[in-house]
């Protein structure tokens, strides 16, 4: 037995004692380290002085997983208190200058900046970790499925831990790695809205396993078959990629998945009105939890397809629910994604009445079709571009959202809009109850 274990500090280790050869296990949000993954083998001093970087009072170690025994205590850290943590420096604020609105919008653009930044690296790390976590999920299931568990629980500090929170969805495709965007997307917005529905903690946390591997089962689907636009589909291939459902419900069994994620896998395809697969259920024979995931997972295919030049923009993709699906769907769940993500969502390209192009820049929940825009101005500089708050301009209206991929270059360098979807998710309790078609 070691000497932790005598001392009852069961499995930890001093800094000093750490060695290559030594699973550790990082008590640590996956956010706030640059692993891929919070357990593993230190393989080369590379990398354990970059464990040691994160300057934690001691690590978490698992002795059988272990090729080497750690590193004997110094004398004087066996007499030593446990190290302090060092304290991170308060960030200071960029300076505002009462009353002058040029240096208010600058603070304005640079604070988004900042914030969608931080979301994105977060979104980034999280989707690697997915892809990470789905590989090891044959080979060590239990483990696996633990650190899933624990990512779930993360995400709710990382995405949707403050009222006002933003989702950056990644912009670019990422060949084999858009499955695990979409299924983060997927997981994301579902738990965004597991609190309104009533869901319990724990019923949010199955909820959030089922949306993570909700699609596992596309990992036996031909990559040449997920590579092309379902209505390029032969009768077969549509056939063969239906049968991801019944692939994914196999895999979670053998990995030992809970009953409520099993069927959230059964029924991501599943219709209010009976118009899906495999099973052609309705709503009263679906799980709360898998009408939530069906209705998220549709929105977000329409939203980011294959293609995406075929890729609606988030208002067209949330008037057609409402307007041609809505029966699809579970009513009060529509109705509530639609008030959250707002008529039209950050990050939406807009005309305005007066023909001038602009991107949503922040949602007004009380007034939700006038939210806040960024102009494109050819005459101004981007730094100074102007921002107008539609409430406060009664006589310009948006007239039509706008896809990012039909503005020309000089537009859509100026406005950035992503090639793929930016969330915002807005907490205000009286943002719209439905879009309404320009």
């Amino acid at each position: 037995m070691s000497k932790d274990k005598q001392s009852g500090d069961l499995n930890y280790l001093l800094p000093e004692q750490l060695c290559v050869g030594i699973f550790v296990i990082l008590d640590l949000p996956w956010f706030k380290h640059n692993f891929p993954l919070g357990s593993f083998k230190i393989r080369n001093p590379k990398q354990l002085s970059e464990v040691l970087a994160l300057r934690l009072p001691k690590y978490r170690y698992d002795p059988e997983r272990s090729d080497v025994p750690p590193k004997e205590k110094t004398a004087a850290a066996k007499d030593a208190e446990v190290l302090k943590p060092i304290e991170e420096a308060e960030p200071v604020p960029l300076p505002v200058v009462a009353n002058d609105p040029e240096s208010l919008r600058a603070f304005r653009l640079a604070e988004r900046a900042k914030q969608i930044g931080q979301v994105e690296k977060s979104f980034v790390k999280a989707a690697k970790m997915m892809k990470n976590l789905n590989r090891n999920l044959l080979a060590q299931p239990k483990e696996t499925m633990e650190e899933m568990g624990g990512l779930v629980g993360e995400m709710v500090t990382a995405f949707l831990g403050s009222t006002e929170a933003t989702l950056h969805v990644m912009g670019e495709k990422a060949g084999g790695e858009d499955v695990y965007h979409h299924s983060l997307n997927v997981t994301i917005l579902s738990m965004m809205l597991t609190k309104d529905l009533g869901f319990t903690s724990q019923a949010a946390q199955q909820l959030g396993m089922g949306a993570m591997v909700h699609d596992i089962g596309l990992s036996e689907i031909p990559s040449q078959v997920l590579m092309k636009s379902p209505d390029e589909y032969s009768h077969a291939e549509h056939e063969l990629r239906a049968m991801h459902v019944e692939y994914g419900v196999g895999i979670g069994r053998r990995i030992g998945l809970s009953p409520e994620a099993l069927t959230i896998i059964a029924q991501h395809h599943e219709m209010a009105n009976g118009s899906g697969y495999p099973n052609a259920l309705k709503e009263a024979e679906m799980t709360p939890a898998a009408r939530v995931v069906s209705m998220v997972n549709f929105y977000d295919n329409l939203c980011n397809p294959v293609d995406i030049n075929k890729a609606m923009t988030p208002h067209e993709a949330l008037s057609f629910m409402f307007a041609q699906r809505r029966s699809n769907f579970e009513g009060r769940a529509l109705q509530l994604m639609i008030r959250s993500l707002g008529v039209y969502p950050p990050g939406s390209i807009v005309q305005l009445s007066s023909k001038s192009l602009a991107a949503v820049f922040s949602i007004n929940p009380k007034k939700p079709l006038r939210p806040w825009v960024l102009v494109y101005d050819q005459k101004v500089p981007k730094e100074k571009a102007i921002m107008i708050d539609l409430e406060d301009a009664p006589e310009i209206t948006i007239t039509k959202s706008i896809r990012p991929a039909m503005l020309p270059p000089k537009v859509a360098t100026y406005l950035n809009p992503r090639k793929r979807i930016t969330y915002f998710f807005d907490g205000g309790p009286e943002a719209a109850s439905h879009p309404k078609t320009a």
